[in-house]
């Protein structure tokens, strides 16, 4: 495979450390390019050459198979893609930009609006591709407009009535995101903090962040919690190998330390099956899942 010059692909990384459940294989190709001509370069020979690529945020909201990837894994953790600025009300901010960043970036300029995100470990265009939320509050509903490249290099700039935002996903989902400009609100400094500080224990009371996770598992079904679902069924403390379900909030999976994904994965059936049979529900993946 011959990649673009200068593009520093690497081969065989392991990929268990970039995630918080700290599992899973190596990446077959790995990259972290420093600039939009050579993500597109990057892209282009991925194309010819029919190799799958997958984009790595935070590695937060993620399970990725033992085996590894079989394919190029894109991470924007260079500094052209974690830019940040304020366009007036609103701050534009790369897809490489944490939530931490964006928060506190946001709290310099006396802007509010981002707190409810206080304590989520992902990164802008995670947070985009997914509609992340909590508290009947989504990230969807501050977009103004997401700059994006598509799979085969093309750079697009979409409103947000072009942008399709739904409980845990959007149509974003098809893109690389690049950046995003997102409404805010003027507020005092020390109200966004008492926000922030809000948030945070909220994050602290209702879940487990113990042991490596990656946060809720499955989707909230219509008017239903899944974790309220799983520990009726019991299924509190269930273990499989190294992976267990939370005593804190049945919808966490924690990692006991050596956790393989085929645990995690054997887990997430029993769970779907218990909770199938005695609700009739079936319970969806709200992680994402490289197999």
């Amino acid at each position: 495979m011959n990649w673009p010059k200068g593009s520093k692909i690497k081969v065989r990384q392991p990929l268990k450390g970039r995630t918080t459940f700290k599992i899973g294989g190596r990446a077959q190709f790995f990259s972290e390019p420093e600039s939009l001509p050579e993500l597109r370069s990057i892209l282009e020979s991925a194309k010819k050459n029919k190799i799958p690529v997958f984009i790595l945020g935070a590695g937060s909201n993620l399970l990725i198979s033992d085996k590894g990837v079989k394919g190029l894994v894109i991470k924007l953790n260079s500094a052209y893609f974690k830019k940040i600025a304020l366009k007036g009300s609103c701050i534009e901010a790369g897809g490489g930009v944490t939530l931490n960043q964006a928060i506190k970036f946001a709290q310099t300029k006396s802007l509010a609006g981002l707190e409810f995100l206080a304590g989520i470990p992902g990164t802008l265009g995670g947070a985009l591709a997914m509609n992340a939320g909590c508290w009947e509050s989504a990230i969807g509903d501050l977009v103004k407009e997401v700059g994006v490249m598509d799979y085969s290099g093309r750079i697009k700039i979409l409103g947000s009535k072009e942008i399709k935002f739904n409980y845990r996903k959007s149509s974003l989902g098809k893109y690389i995101i690049l950046s995003a400009l997102l409404g805010l609100k003027k507020n005092s400094r020390a109200q966004i903090q008492k926000n922030i500080n809000k948030y945070l224990m909220f994050r602290r009371k209702s879940q487990d962040l113990s042991r490596p996770n990656a946060g809720s598992i499955f989707r909230n079904p219509p008017q239903r919690y899944a974790g309220k679902l799983i520990d009726l069924c019991g299924l509190k403390g269930k273990k499989a190998g190294q992976a267990f379900v939370s005593e804190r909030h049945a919808n966490f999976i924690l990692n006991r330390g050596k956790a393989s994904a085929k645990d995690v994965l054997g887990l997430m059936r029993i769970i779907q099956k218990k909770v199938k049979n005695k609700f009739k529900i079936t319970l969806q993946p709200e992680i994402k899942i490289w197999a």
